[in-house]
């Protein structure tokens, strides 16, 4: 599934995206274009248009990056956004289970939730030394925090245990504590 996300600032310095994908589903030879979009931040509304086939999936993409072009959105580099740790303090040096439980928990809510909100897009995931790490790649780490916190919440995930941490796409280690406050020393490994 190919996937493309542009943003940009409207008048009121507002972060608003767009993106769309292709989507097909197994054997079948038609699938979906989907259009995602809204304000960065807010539950976004999406659009798709029914059986679609590759040639007309390659024409509808190029119609949507026009589209984007002359409304000013544009795809955002990766040096341009922010790592988000999202980390989970663990019992045991590598994990157990129920951590390897956790993490896939995790990585789903966070995956739906952040990306119906232009929020960013979950990267990876690993086990330090008595931590669980989530990568979280975000254009707006000031408003992807709180979601964060709402996410792991809502999906009845241990808050207790959670630390989140941003840093620079280009240096991970400058990675400073966004929760809890007072902010601590914090590290992936």
């Amino acid at each position: 599934m190919a996937i493309v996300r542009t943003y940009r600032l409207d008048e009121k310095n507002v972060l608003q995206f767009r993106e769309a994908w292709f989507q097909q589903f197994e054997d079948d030879e038609v699938g979906q274009f989907v259009i995602n979009h809204g304000v960065v931040g807010h539950m976004s509304e999406t659009s798709d248009v029914q059986n679609v086939d590759n040639d007309r999936a390659d024409q509808l993409f190029a119609g949507f990056m026009e589209a984007c072009a002359e409304q000013g959105y544009e795809e955002i580099k990766d040096e341009d956004q922010s790592w988000i740790i999202v980390q989970y303090a663990l019992k045991s040096a590598s994990g157990t289970e129920r951590d390897q439980y956790l993490e896939k928990k995790a990585k789903e809510a966070l995956t739906g939730h952040l990306a119906w909100r232009g929020l960013g897009t979950v990267e990876s995931s690993d086990f330090g030394t008595r931590k669980l790490n989530i990568r979280v790649l975000s254009p707006a780490p000031k408003l992807a925090v709180p979601a964060i916190k709402t996410c792991i919440r809502e999906a009845k995930l241990d808050f207790t245990k959670l630390s989140i941490g941003v840093a620079p796409y280009v240096d991970l280690s400058k990675l400073k504590m966004a929760h809890p406050m007072p902010p601590k020393p914090m590290t992936v490994d």
